[in-house]
């Protein structure tokens, strides 16, 4: 029995592989999670890992504690009536103390990490104004000289004048960013609470209206990533997408060129269209066209 249940778990085991694709194989290698595009993902990454094997161990222990029981006291006739045990105290403290300093342990890392990926530069390589707006986002990037103490809010930015680009409920825009730059991300709301987020740079952070949060990124690969909104928004949440463009300094110069001469500056950041509750690009039939 036990040589016939090795052999049909193993063949399990090669069927369900067998029906893997290269790219299955490749999240199954990854825990589920995207290729590291950005400085502050491994840090994430390391994390979610660590706790997939404090997860893995603890099951196997408590899986073989399941097993050891129903092997161990089976019963084995129809009149045994086994022993009864009111209490154990050596297990009743271990498995009070056992989650207490696992909780304990999952909270030192966990707080590592977030002081890491929020941590921020005094001195950033640039500064993106991001506007989270239902339903879409307006980018904004400064032109000259940066003054890396601005906050952000009310009218103490960090550049004299800007260039932007801005989606519409048919338009997802397309954030530009230089590769292996510190940048720096000033998020408004004027509406209701976004979250500005990119799976691939595994970091993300609310955008709350009436303030002015800020996240620093560093891009480390060059390509093409999807972004989106991680918090339900209202009706067009689904809207609330965005793609990131990570690119050469030379490409991302020559992008700002471009914003320039369609005519999209401004002498400050672009922080509310006239499309807040009424947004371009939506019929007035459809869902989500006014809130």
């Amino acid at each position: 029995m036990r040589r016939t249940l090795k052999v049909a778990l193993l063949g399990a085991a090669m069927l369900v592989l067998a029906g893997c694709s290269e790219a299955d194989t490749h999240q199954i290698r990854n825990l589920a999670m995207p290729d590291r595009a950005s400085a502050q993902g491994p840090y994430t990454y390391e994390l979610w890992k660590w706790a997939w094997v404090a997860a893995m161990v603890t099951g196997v222990i408590v899986w073989g504690l399941i097993f050891y029981v129903v092997v161990r006291f089976r019963r084995r006739s129809d009149d045994e009536v086994p022993r009864q045990t009111r209490y154990n105290l050596p297990l009743e403290v271990f498995y009070t103390i056992a989650p207490v300093l696992m909780c304990v342990v999952f909270f030192f890392h966990t707080v590592r990490v977030q002081d890491e990926v929020l941590n921020l530069d005094a001195n950033p390589d640039m500064t993106v104004e991001v506007l989270g707006q239902q339903w879409s986002w307006t980018f904004n990037y400064g032109v000259g000289e940066q003054n890396p103490g601005a906050s952000g809010d009310q009218d103490d930015f960090a550049y004299d004048s800007y260039v932007y680009t801005s989606g519409t409920g048919a338009d997802i825009p397309t954030l530009v960013l230089p590769v292996d730059q510190n940048i720096q991300f000033n998020l408004h709301s004027p509406d209701v609470i976004h979250d500005f987020g990119v799976p691939s740079f595994l970091v993300k952070m609310d955008v709350i209206p009436g303030r002015v949060n800020k996240l620093q990124i560093t891009p480390t690969v060059e390509g093409t990533y999807a972004g989106k909104c991680y918090e339900l928004c209202g009706v067009s949440h689904s809207r609330m997408l965005f793609n990131v463009e990570v690119v050469s300094q030379d490409e991302y110069d020559a992008y700002l060129l471009e914003l320039a001469d369609a005519g999209n500056t401004s002498e400050q950041p672009v922080l509310g269209g006239s499309f807040v509750r009424e947004q371009a690009g939506l019929d007035n039939d459809s869902e989500g066209h006014s809130e």
